[in-house]
């Protein structure tokens, strides 16, 4: 037997020592020491791979437009709400794809090789639905785009929103979403879930909704979320973006909740970087960073993916498509600074995010996809400490991006300087 292609010497997120054997398109081995001939072999000792990075939550028809038209002053997210609805008749197609693309080639750069990406259909003209779809198609050797119709302003809130969403969905939009936090009133919000929820039943689609993305502890769309998977049978298939409003709830209420939702398979999707930016703009002090309650999630078996949300855009001035950069900020705000803790932040980047998604091809296993990352890094804790430079990354078999490790030279007079980064972080006793 011969391969295309065999990485010698790589470790995996679990530890083992393995060389992985590509074929085609697809992962044909993973075991030490392959010795069968290759095409290519490519020396990877010491260093991990992973399965790529994947992105649960985005919005592509809004980045790289910081600034335009102007900045987001106060740096709340119902400003940057506005501040995107002067942006929105200002919009091209041609515009919409080019940034897109440009996010695109950043996001491979960095091995995030899946995106859901959440598309404002509240513009009559559907014209960043349009582009979307043409970047999928344009990227589609690469990344896993997934398009999300998100009716921005409101399914009832905006005059055309409902009668939108269905035009979306009918381009060909993959997941239906909503925002039920920001309808009129709270009966509308949840009235916004139920048909919604319906609308994707009938389809055969998934639901990620934009769900209490708010301070306002009162705000428990929720729990009408889950209620309304369990009803329809929805069950593994739907998302609760941001639920920032569980960081302000009542104890006993969230105790009531957090089973609810378990029960009903609904997954949960922080978007860190972006709830500790846009959450506790009204607070003095203590002042409330926003970010959902994941640590009680996971001991309820909840699914949990992180999200980057937003890059260079009306609500969020940073970004580089770094997933890593996501898990850092993750890990600190929820407090899980425990190694075991550490390597689920890694896996809310990657795996967890994956079967969020319902992406079946993926994964670091005989059979699956050869798409994958290689990391400056020896483990998954290293990985995020340093947010560790991607030396390869692959996808469909192919090599899409290389760097060459070539290590700083520091200069110090008297002794030698060393300046290697890398720790083994103990096993717990």
């Amino acid at each position: 037997m011969s391969f295309d292609v065999v990485l010698k010497g790589g470790v995996l997120p679990d530890g083992t020592h393995a060389d992985v054997a590509i074929a085609g398109d697809r992962i044909a081995a993973i075991e030490p020491g392959i010795t069968a001939e290759a095409r290519e072999t490519i020396d990877i000792t010491g260093h991990l791979v992973s399965p790529p990075f994947v992105d649960p939550h985005f919005h592509m028809d809004a980045t790289l437009s910081y600034g335009q038209p102007r900045i987001n002053g106060s740096g709340t997210l119902l400003e940057g709400i506005a501040l995107w609805g002067e942006l929105k008749p200002m919009l091209t197609h041609e515009a919409v794809i080019e940034r897109a693309l440009a996010y695109c080639d950043w996001a491979a750069s960095m091995g995030l090789l899946a995106i859901r990406t959440h598309v404002d259909v509240c513009d009559d003209r559907l014209l960043a639905v349009e582009a979307l779809l043409e970047v999928k198609q344009q990227v589609a050797g690469y990344i896993d785009l997934q398009l999300v119709a998100f009716p921005q302003d409101g399914l009832y809130r905006s005059p055309n929103a409902r009668e939108n969403t269905i035009r979306a969905l009918d381009l060909g939009v993959d997941v239906v979403g909503g925002i039920p936090h920001f309808e009129r009133t709270m009966a509308d919000g949840r009235a916004s879930v139920t048909e919604l929820c319906e609308i994707a039943a009938e389809r055969g689609l998934m639901v990620d909704m934009h769900c209490d993305e708010t301070d306002d502890p009162l705000s428990r769309h929720i729990e009408q979320l889950a209620y309304e998977t369990q009803r329809l049978g929805l069950q593994g298939r739907v998302a609760g973006s941001h639920l920032t409003s569980m960081h302000s709830m009542d104890n006993y209420y969230v105790s009531k909740l957090l089973p609810l939702i378990a029960e009903a398979e609904v997954a949960a999707i922080p978007n860190p970087l972006i709830n500790i930016t846009l959450q506790g703009r009204h607070d003095t002090y203590p002042k409330r960073r926003g970010m959902t309650r994941v640590p009680e999630m996971l001991k309820h078996g909840i699914k949990v993916g992180f999200g980057q949300d937003c890059v260079l855009d009306p609500w969020y001035s940073l970004g580089t498509a770094d997933m890593l950069d996501v898990a850092f900020m993750a890990l600190h705000v929820a407090q899980m600074t425990s190694p075991a803790d550490m390597r689920r932040c890694f896996e809310m980047v990657t795996t967890q995010s994956a079967e969020i998604m319902g992406l079946d091809h993926y994964g670091l296993a005989t059979g699956k996809r050869a798409d994958l990352v290689v990391l400056d890094a020896g483990n998954p804790i290293e990985a995020i400490r340093l947010r560790a430079e991607r030396l390869m990354v692959m996808a469909r078999g192919k090599v899409i991006a290389r760097r060459d490790r070539a290590p700083m030279q520091l200069m110090i007079s008297g002794r030698e300087a060393g300046i290697d980064r890398r720790f083994e972080v103990p096993e717990p006793r």
